[in-house]
């Protein structure tokens, strides 16, 4: 009996898959092109200034005060710079067998920015970056969308695509030497000559808005993540300089018969503008409005994104004496409490404390709760997780306590995220971490539910805090880091540059709230502090007004930014 012949259909299959092996060998052949790493340079520096500087060109030239010809002679110079500016980074840094991985590591940054900048209008400043790179990974998963995946497919992974194949031409050091030294003083000429044929606009341009030149991408990413990443390791090398060393308890300490207990919760993207205390159309402060709390409208934020706001909001001085490498390179007012014999616990829901309670005790609400409360899935808790084990901790406290309680609370883009289901009072709610791919209109109503769930937390927090009036004199302190911009002139999220950033992101709520044995103690009058609360006020006044409550008594105290001063009697 003869055999059988092959089937068609395995023959085929092998044959099909042959050809395609064939087919991308062939086409890697094609590809796999003998390149001079100088034109390599060029090509890269004018790809990324055609492809990922269109936020740059267009806020220049929006901001620009040019007219007829000049506004037409602005774009192609600042064309010329940009990719000078980026033949030339690369020409210094760029060297040998670097090159190619460097420039595939920059396609992708540089992609990525220019999606960021793109749908969110942010600034990759150092603060931004900081910000970027000390998210949560939960955080940062939420920011993927399907519009950054095919976004990274047309402006990273075709070009690397096309980059991987290429060959580097080798040639001896010497000549290497004196092309890439050509190379790069030709950029640099050039590059100046750009800047001098528009000197005048650009001038101005760079005198009033200079934040624009954190829109050149990706020297942007290479200029702040150097800043950032310096500035980390210097301060990871010293030590933090011990401020409040007087720091001590005042004279109540010795004449009080309860604990005392302060709450402060930092709250997390929260906005003033659509806070319901503060006079919002809507009413997402429900709880609260039926509470005895003293709120203030008008609070500016020291910075526009945890990273900056975070750390000084808990300094001696921020924003009005702004000094970011001393504020970092100082304790806080947690340490200056805990010096004082303060007992100080920070519980976090977020990204961490930002450098302000190092070496202080602490946890996270992740850890606190637990999965087994419902309140925690997936590494991430609602906020309601921090008061768990508010009824224990009460019941044991002895002596002063401040217990800083961080927020997840509003932030994006996953505001829906951020309360559980019964809290989605106003709808349509965006249920997508892609906001483009909703309405303002939904955008805006997930976070008014965001803010609605911070209103019960507070609520039950209040009311757990006033059960326990008996034993123990309590109050609470709520504030923001910073706000939000929710589609206002096509703005999203946070971050801005704090001189342009608009009043949405610089607007917070704060609250205040005292039991009447901690009012009796301290000796404020809510009343007159609800006056107060008529006036603005700022993250500044944070460090000395907790000092002024917990009666801790330092030469860093300044009685004209404790808010409660003039609400103490006797003064």
């Amino acid at each position: 009996m003869s055999s059988s012949p092959p089937l068609p259909a395995a023959a085929g299959t092998a044959g099909s898959l042959g050809i395609r092996r064939g087919g991308v060998a062939a086409l890697w052949r094609a590809l796999s092109i003998e390149i001079a790493p100088e034109a390599l340079i060029i090509i890269a520096a004018l790809y990324w200034t055609l492809a990922a500087n269109g936020a740059f060109f267009r806020a220049s030239l929006q901001a620009a005060p040019t007219q007829g010809a000049a506004s037409w002679l602005l774009l192609p110079a600042l064309v010329v710079a940009v990719a000078a500016l980026h033949v030339l980074l690369l020409a210094v840094f760029g060297l040998g067998r670097v090159l190619k991985p460097l420039l595939v590591l920059l396609t992708v940054a540089a992609a990525l920015a220019g999606h960021f900048m793109q749908a969110y209008k942010v600034y990759l400043d150092p603060d931004m970056l900081r910000n970027v790179l000390h998210s949560h990974s939960a955080e940062a998963g939420e920011l993927l969308s399907g519009t950054m995946v095919l976004h990274l497919l047309l402006y990273a992974a075709l070009p690397v695509a096309l980059l991987l194949p290429l060959r580097l031409k080798a040639r001896r050091w010497p000549r290497a030497l004196l092309g890439r030294s050509l190379l790069a003083l030709g950029a640099l000429l050039a590059f100046v000559a750009a800047l001098l044929s528009v000197f005048q606009p650009l001038s101005s341009l760079m005198r009033n808005h200079k934040e624009v030149r954190y829109l050149i991408t990706p020297a942007n990413i290479v200029y702040s993540t150097t800043r950032v990443v310096s500035a980390d390791v210097k301060g990871t090398a010293a030590p933090r300089e011990a401020i409040g060393l007087d720091a001590r308890a005042g004279p109540s300490w010795a004449a009080r018969q309860r604990p005392r207990v302060l709450v402060l919760v930092v709250g997390e993207t929260a906005r003033a503008a659509n806070w319901g205390l503060s006079g919002y159309a809507r009413q997402t402060t429900p709880q609260l409005a039926a509470l005895p709390v003293v709120n203030f409208a008008e609070v500016a934020s020291c910075g526009t994104n945890t990273e900056v706001s975070v750390p000084c909001m808990f300094a001696p001085r921020g924003r009005r004496d702004y000094d970011e490498s001393r504020i970092r390179g100082q304790e806080s007012l947690l340490h200056v409490l805990a010096r004082a014999g303060v007992a100080v616990h920070w519980r976090d829901n977020q990204s961490g404390c930002k450098g302000v309670c190092d070496g202080l005790p602490g946890d996270r609400a992740l850890d606190a709760a637990g999965a087994a409360s419902g309140l925690c899935r997936d590494g991430q808790c609602f906020d309601e997780a921090l008061l768990h084990d508010i009824d224990e901790r009460l019941d044991a406290a002895r002596g002063t306590q401040l217990w800083v309680l961080h927020q997840l609370g509003n932030h994006g883009p996953a505001y829906a995220r951020r309360h559980p289901p019964a809290f989605a009072r106003f709808t349509p709610e965006c249920r997508s971490d892609d906001l483009g791919q909703c309405s303002r209109e939904q955008v805006v109503n997930s976070y008014d539910n965001a803010l609605l769930y911070t209103d019960h937390l507070l609520a039950t927090l209040q009311r757990r805090l006033a059960a326990r009036a008996g034993r123990v004199d309590a109050a609470f302190l709520y504030v923001s880091d910073h706000g939000e911009s929710l589609g206002e002139s096509g703005l999203f999220l946070h971050g801005m540059p704090y001189p342009i950033a608009p009043a949405e992101q610089k607007r917070v709520p704060m609250v205040m709230w005292l039991g009447d044995g901690f009012a009796a103690s301290t000796r404020v009058d809510p009343a007159c502090l609800r006056e107060r609360a008529r006036r603005p006020a700022s993250h500044d006044h944070l460090f000395h007004t907790v000092l002024g409550l917990l009666d801790v008594r330092s030469s860093l105290y300044e009685p004209d930014w404790d808010l409660a001063a003039g609400c103490r009697a006797g003064m």
